[in-house]
C-alpha cells in the first residue's frame, strides 16, 4: 500500500478586493466590488461586506450596484494582483516543490514529504497562513486532506482566514452530510437531475451502485462514485506546461460579423505578446464568439505549421469568421482570439509563409 498523501489546499479570502482594501484604507469594512462599472461588465471580486448582499463573482456589475447601490466600484489591477501572487507562491515554494497553482489566489501543495514543520500538515498549512499575513498583509484559508478533492472542499470550510483538516479517518462522515453541489463538476443542471433522483447529499449519492451511476451519466458517473467516496488519485502537478493563451474583448454594443475585425487584430497582438512569455509553441488558432444572447461559438483551425507571426494569426482568426453560419444579421457580443495545442519549441520545426495558401473548408 502507497504511504498516504497529505495535500494542503490554500485559498486567498476575496483576494482582488482584499488587495485593494489593503492598499486603500478608506476602503476597510465597506462593500467593495472589483469590476467595471458599465452593462457589460461583470463582478470580477466581491470583499466579504459586499458579499453580504449576495455579491459574487462573475455576477453582472449591474446587478451587484442593484443589490448594494452603496457598494464602492475599483476597477481591477491585474497587474498588482499578480506580483501578490508571486509572493505568495514563493512562501510555497519554500516548504514544498510541489506547488500546483489553480489562479492567481489558489493552489495545491503536496507535502506528504516535506521536512518542513516536522512533517506535519497542519502546521505547515498554519505556518504557511502565517507567512501570506506578515509577507502580504492578508489573510488565507487551508484545507489540508488526504487529497485534492477533499482538500479544495476542507479549505473552504472555515473561511475566512482559517483552516480545516480532514484525516483520513473522518472522510466517511465529512463527505456524507454534505450537499452533492460540492462535488466538482456537478453544476445546477447536474444538481437538479441528481435531486429528481432523490439524491441530495453525498451520502444519497454514495447508497447508488457504480453501474447505474455510469448508465444515467456515462463516464461522469464513475467520476460522481468516486467522489462520493473521496477517491481522488490526481496527483499534484507543479508548474504545468501551458496549454492554451487566449484574449477576449466585450463591445460596448453589439456588433455584426465584419464590424468588429480590428477587434480582432487587436486581440491577435495581446495573444500573440503573451506567447512571447513561454518557451513553447501553439499550433491551433481558436476564435470565440458570443451573440446578443449569450450562445458561445467557437471554431478553430490547426495549419500544416504554427502561425510564425501575428499577422498570420490574425490572418486565420479573420478567415475563422467565415466559418461561422448564422444569419448576417447575428449581432455579437464578445470576440476571442487564442492559440492551443501547444508544443515544446524543440519539438516543433518552424517554416516560413505557412499562410501562402491556406484554406478553411
Amino acid at each position: 500500500m502507497s504511504p498516504q498523501r497529505k495535500i494542503i489546499h490554500v485559498d486567498m479570502d476575496a483576494f482582488y478586493a482584499s488587495v485593494e482594501q489593503r492598499d486603500d484604507p478608506d476602503l476597510r469594512g465597506r462593500p467593495v466590488v472589483v469590476a467595471w462599472r458599465g452593462a457589460r461588465s461583470v463582478v470580477c471580486a466581491a470583499s466579504y461586506e459586499a458579499r453580504k448582499f449576495g455579491i459574487r463573482s462573475a455576477m453582472p456589475a449591474l446587478r451587484a450596484e442593484r443589490l448594494c447601490p452603496d457598494a464602492v466600484f475599483v476597477p481591477p489591477d491585474f497587474a498588482r494582483y499578480k506580483a501578490v501572487s508571486r509572493q505568495i507562491r514563493e512562501i510555497f515554494l519554500g516548504h514544498t516543490p510541489l506547488v500546483e497553482p489553480l489562479s492567481l489566489d489558489e493552489a495545491y501543495l503536496d507535502v506528504s514529504d516535506s521536512p518542513s514543520c516536522g512533517g506535519i500538515a497542519t502546521e505547515i498549512a498554519r505556518t504557511i497562513r502565517a507567512q501570506i499575513r506578515e509577507a502580504t498583509g492578508l489573510t488565507a484559508s487551508a484545507g489540508i486532506a488526504p487529497n485534492k478533492f477533499l482538500a479544495k472542499v476542507a479549505s473552504d470550510w472555515r473561511k475566512p482566514d482559517g483552516q480545516f483538516v480532514v484525516p483520513p479517518s473522518r472522510v466517511e462522515q465529512f463527505l456524507t452530510p454534505l450537499p452533492v453541489k460540492r462535488v466538482p463538476g456537478v453544476g445546477k443542471v447536474m444538481e437538479g437531475k441528481l435531486s429528481a433522483l432523490g439524491i441530495v447529499t453525498v451520502g444519497d449519492l454514495r447508497a447508488l451502485p457504480l453501474e447505474q451511476l455510469q448508465a444515467l451519466f456515462g463516464s461522469f458517473g464513475g467520476g460522481l462514485y468516486r467522489r462520493a467516496r473521496g477517491i481522488d488519485d490526481r496527483p499534484v502537478e507543479p508548474d504545468q506546461p501551458v496549454q492554451s493563451i487566449s484574449s477576449e474583448d466585450t463591445f460596448a454594443e453589439d456588433l455584426r460579423m465584419g464590424e468588429f475585425d480590428e477587434a480582432i487584430t487587436q486581440l491577435a497582438e495581446r495573444t500573440w505578446r503573451a506567447t512571447g512569455r513561454t518557451e513553447r509553441i501553439g499550433h491551433t488558432v481558436v476564435l470565440k464568439l458570443k451573440t446578443a444572447q449569450f450562445r458561445i461559438l467557437t471554431r478553430s483551425y490547426t495549419p500544416e505549421t504554427p502561425p510564425s507571426s501575428v499577422e498570420e494569426l490574425r490572418d486565420i482568426a479573420l478567415a475563422l469568421c467565415q466559418r461561422v453560419q448564422l444569419p448576417a444579421d447575428t449581432r455579437y457580443r464578445l470576440v476571442g482570439v487564442g492559440l492551443s495545442g501547444f508544443r515544446d519549441r524543440e519539438d516543433v520545426v518552424v517554416q516560413g509563409d505557412l499562410f501562402r495558401n491556406i484554406a478553411l473548408d
